[in-house]
């Protein structure tokens, strides 16, 4: 078997050679990074800070927003798609790579003839066989076992080189979807999370005005039918308790659809799934983490990475596109043994082998590889625009971050006095009401006044707390989970 096995062994071995030796040739492009279309620094950023990616376990380090992030990166739907579909590019990517090396198989033939005895003379000396003076039918028997390979190109102008790349770049490009994909999920929890935290402390409002309205409607109404009222100041603060009311409701509807939207991105399956109440303030959240001015850092943004990888494979569709006008060289080849008896299959003298080369020059093509190139071209000039459009959106994100940053905690303080201011004036309206100085309708007008600055307060809040999300989603990184690569 050393023997017969040798001839195969020295083709693949010099096709393995002549392959080696062609490795440096590809025909496509040589790859160069656009430059980015957006400024060199980040308005309103922090000159001294270093550039850095934002890790989310240390933007939100509350331990309950980080349970439901844990459980939404484990069990959200969405999420599961985009890693099925990483492992899917990754598999494809494998089946593409798989060209650059033979296809080797091996298999065994077992065949049994019979020949008739008007047949047999005819038949024997067909095949080489000594039929005794063809008298008689004879029978003939004969085993082989072969390897192969079928078909295997030589790269000489490397377009199946240029098509692994592309196979590449695409899983790589898919990778850092799913990164992005993550990136989005954490911020859309934490999104959520704080959404439900500031509806919870408005419907809480909603209800502490509506008992205290309807404690005034008690006393108005004493007050009128005592005669030191009247019928008006009754309605008003009827009209208020409707409105509270309507709050209300429209509040504890909005509650449970929060935590119907929280329950679906952390991907639970338990409908009684609850979360703590807690203030929107009370939740951990690092709204101070530095922003360097560079902007350089959103080119390691994973979504602006993935448009980069796609552009990587669309500059190496080109050299496969390219390599289409040049001919095409497949062998085939194989070795083994043929014998009339499989005692002696591998006895010396029973080799055979078959050497197949064959080449493909293309002459006329009616036009198709001119225009597999132009399309692979402009694929090209797309991705250049998506890739610098990528770019541009995560300048614009985290511009438009910035700016609410800079000024937030202005605006939250001014929110806070008038919210401070308000509650002091309903009080000293009612203390007025109450000593027969103002009448009601001026209580009503205090609350509703004070009512409005709490909303606002918790809307502020909520706007600063969404905002370092915003900030972080444009930042942010996926250290949480390490890419794999390829294999």
């Amino acid at each position: 078997m050393r023997n017969l096995s040798s001839p195969f062994r020295m083709m693949v071995l010099g096709a393995a050679s002549l392959l080696a030796a062609c490795t440096s040739v590809t025909m496509a492009p040589g790859y160069e990074r656009p430059t980015a279309p957006i400024a060199a620094t980040l308005p309103q950023a922090n000159e001294d800070a270093v550039a850095a990616l934002v890790e989310w376990r240390d933007v939100f380090p509350d331990p309950e927003l980080r349970a439901v992030i844990e459980t939404a990166l484990v069990n959200n739907r969405n999420l599961r798609v985009a890693v099925l579909n990483v492992e899917r590019a990754r598999s494809l990517y494998r089946v593409q790579r798989s060209e650059s090396l033979p296809t080797i198989t091996a298999g065994g033939d077992y065949s049994r003839q019979r020949f008739g005895e008007n047949a047999a003379a005819f038949g024997a000396g067909g095949v080489g066989v000594n039929t005794g003076g063809g008298q008689g039918p004879i029978t003939i028997e004969q085993f082989s076992a072969t390897a192969a390979v079928s078909a295997y190109e030589l790269d000489l102008f490397g377009r199946v080189r240029s098509l692994n790349r592309q196979a590449l770049e695409t899983f790589l490009a898919t990778e850092e979807g799913r990164n992005a994909a993550e990136i989005s999920l954490i911020a859309e929890v934490a999104n959520a999370y704080l959404r439900l935290g500031a509806d919870r402390e408005l419907l809480a409002i909603a209800r502490d005005t509506l008992a205290n309205q309807q404690a005034a409607l008690e006393l108005t109404s004493h007050l009128a039918a005592d005669g030191l009222g009247n019928d008006v100041d009754v309605q008003r603060v009827s009209i208020s308790i409707e409105r509270a009311r309507a709050d209300a409701a429209t509040l504890e509807a909005q509650v449970a659809q929060d935590e119907n939207a929280l329950r679906l991105l952390a991907g639970a399956t338990d409908t009684a799934l609850t979360f703590e109440v807690r203030a929107i303030d009370d939740v951990e959240i690092d709204s101070d983490f530095a922003v360097g001015a560079s902007s350089a850092v959103l080119l390691s943004r994973p979504d602006v990475l993935a448009a980069e990888r796609r552009l990587k494979a669309a500059n190496a569709n080109i050299g496969a596109a390219r390599a289409a006008f040049f001919p095409r060289i497949l062998l085939t080849a194989s070795a083994g043994a043929a014998s009339a008896e499989l005692t002696d299959l591998f006895a010396p003298g029973t080799g055979v082998w078959r050497f197949a080369p064959s080449i493909s020059i293309p002459i006329f093509t009616g036009g198709r590889n001119r225009a597999q190139l132009r399309s692979a071209n402009i694929d090209r000039d797309i991705a250049i625009a998506e890739y610098e459009g990528s770019i541009q959106t995560a300048f614009r994100e985290t511009a438009d971050a910035l700016a609410t940053r800079a000024t937030i905690d202005e605006r939250l303080d001014a929110v806070a006095g008038l919210s401070t201011a308000a509650e002091t004036a309903f009080d000293l309206t009612n203390m007025r009401f109450e000593n027969g100085i103002d009448d009601y309708f001026a209580v009503l007008d205090a609350q509703r006044t004070d009512y409005a600055a709490r909303q606002e307060l918790i809307a502020v809040q909520l706007v600063k707390a969404m905002n370092t999300v915003q900030l972080f989603r444009a930042l942010g990184c996926v250290s949480c989970s390490a890419m794999a690569g390829p294999d």
